[in-house]
């Protein structure tokens, strides 16, 4: 059984990380920390990292207060409030060059998704009314441009203008379709946070029409596992089977129709919550860590950081729903992976991944515009809650 002091020593080292490494002295947070821990000059910013620094630092307050935690959290929401958002046209730019000056203009909704999430978590640990006036204007936004009220759901992305996109992809691995998952389940990530922090009825309303999106549409009913990408009539377009998603969903979903308090929603998300981990479980490798995808034909037995830290949450979550020591057996598995692979245990962080070999992989990120303290910073808080 896990011992909730592993995760509280494992959340310091992950914050203590990013407070020491990753702060850039000129403004905000570093860009880029290469496999190695060094800063790459003049890399770009992104958007979902600064939400999720921002998040993260905010997060660890909210569980225990700290000063310097907080203050590391202002720096984030100071650096997005005066770089990323775009104050003609709404909405966060995806990326600013590393003087902090637009660098790529569009407007991805599942950047605006995590600046509500990041910018409502601020607000709760602060009490900046500011942070929350934000939120709620990124909130707008997404409800005025990417809403389709005729079908449901969110369109993917635009141009700086609102405009329509030819490229909509969230990265070069994406298909390029108007609707996708992701985007989906951070979208109701972000909505059930900012509705936390301001229960508002038209809120409460989209959050559950997205739960309604993912039991009709994005959830395959024979398989429980989720469909990835979709035309804006939601004709799925792909598939592939993502194991981290899945076990990230069957979580995050639940957590949604908890914070509306609403019964038959909790009750219905308890229901899939049990088969959709099951069906995640189906990645899981002798060696205890989670596979990253199936492709038609060929399991991708890549370990990521972020599939091992949401089936970390997600198992636990199955297991307190149902007792089933099946799913404490999954998780433990996942934990000693973790730890034996991921956990940089010399210079802190997780690395990006390891092959089926458990070489790391090639190439990747200990920082970047995906590569964040959010995923694992988040498993071992919701760890922490979970064991009070």
């Amino acid at each position: 059984m896990y011992q909730a002091a592993d995760f509280q020593r494992e959340l310091d080292r992950i914050l203590s990380y990013w407070a020491t490494r990753a702060v850039d002295p000129t403004g905000g947070f570093y860009g880029r920390l290469d496999a190695d821990d060094a800063v790459v000059p003049g890399a770009p910013k992104g958007a979902v990292l600064n939400a999720r620094i921002l998040w993260t630092f905010a997060a660890a307050c909210n569980h225990a207060p700290d000063p310097a935690r907080l203050a590391l959290a202002r720096r984030a929401y100071d650096y997005i409030r005066q770089h990323f958002v775009d104050e003609e046209f709404g909405g966060v730019y995806w990326t600013v060059d590393a003087q902090g000056a637009p660098l790529d203009t569009k407007k991805q909704v599942y950047a605006l998704a995590f600046t509500v999430y990041g910018l409502a978590e601020y607000y709760r640990a602060s009490g900046d009314a500011g942070a929350l006036a934000l939120a709620q204007a990124q909130y707008r936004a997404i409800e005025a441009h990417s809403f389709d009220a005729a079908r449901g759901g969110y369109l993917e992305a635009f141009a700086r203008d609102w405009q329509p996109l030819a490229d909509l992809r969230l990265s070069a691995k994406d298909a390029n379709e108007k609707k996708t998952m992701n985007t989906h389940l951070h979208v109701l990530e972000a909505y059930a946070n900012l509705y936390r922090a301001w229960p508002d009825a038209g809120l409460a309303q989209q959050i559950r029409a997205l739960l309604g999106v993912f039991d009709t549409y994005i959830i395959d009913h024979g398989t429980h596992h989720l469909q990835l990408f979709f035309d804006e009539n939601w004709a799925s377009k792909s598939e592939v089977v993502s194991y981290g998603h899945d076990i990230e969903a069957a979580w995050l979903l639940l957590e949604a129709a908890e914070v509306l308090r609403d019964d038959a929603l909790v009750a219905r998300l308890r229901h899939l919550a049990d088969p959709m981990a099951a069906a995640a479980a189906e990645g899981l490798d002798a060696d205890g860590g989670l596979s990253y995808e199936l492709e038609p034909g060929h399991l991708v037995r890549e370990k990521h950081w972020w599939v091992q830290a949401e089936a970390l949450v997600g198992f636990l979550n199955a297991y307190q729903l149902t007792g089933n020591p099946q799913f404490m057996n999954y998780f433990d598995g996942v934990w000693q992976f973790a730890q034996a692979h991921i956990l940089d245990q010399q210079h802190g962080e997780w690395v990006w991944g390891v092959e089926a070999d458990h070489a790391r992989m090639a190439g990747q990120d200990k920082a970047g515009l995906w590569k964040c303290p959010y995923h694992n910073g988040r498993a071992c808080l919701e760890i922490l809650r979970r064991s009070a």
